[in-house]
């Protein structure tokens, strides 16, 4: 039996995962919807509300405490001024999790993670890094 075993490992050590989830966070809060495998999303879905319920109380020490399981400045704004506002009168069920049938390559299940309430213009936003405008000329 599996009494109070924590998350899944999803084949991965704990640093691994960790990191895995705090990239897949900030993703999902830029673009407000991702695509992932079904066990990697119903693993985040919890992990990105809790951070939601943070942003909505506010404060200093509960930015701290996002920031330390985000690591990204701006979606850690992002999510205390944009997302806490519009959440504010929900008490929880932020997001959804939708399933998009299997991969074609290795038959994995995939599904769709996304918040209840998006912004739909902020799903095609570059992942990439930002390079400021002096240095692409230089490049």
């Amino acid at each position: 039996m599996r009494h109070k075993q924590g998350q899944r490992k999803l084949g991965r050590t704990s640093s691994h995962r960790i990191a895995m989830l705090r990239n897949m966070a900030a993703a999902l809060i830029k673009h407000e919807q991702i695509t992932t495998t079904t066990p990697k999303a119903r693993e985040l879905r919890p992990y990105v509300e809790k951070l939601i319920t943070l942003a909505k109380k506010g404060g200093l020490s509960n930015r701290r405490l996002a920031h330390s399981r985000l690591m990204d400045e701006a979606q850690e704004k992002k999510l205390f001024e944009v997302l806490a506002e519009r959440f504010a009168g929900r008490n929880g069920g932020y997001t959804r999790i939708i399933k998009a049938g299997i991969r074609a390559s290795d038959a994995a299940p995939i599904a769709v993670i996304e918040f209840v309430d998006r912004d739909t213009s902020a799903k095609g936003q570059d992942s990439g890094p930002v390079m400021a405008e002096d240095e692409y000329e230089a490049a």
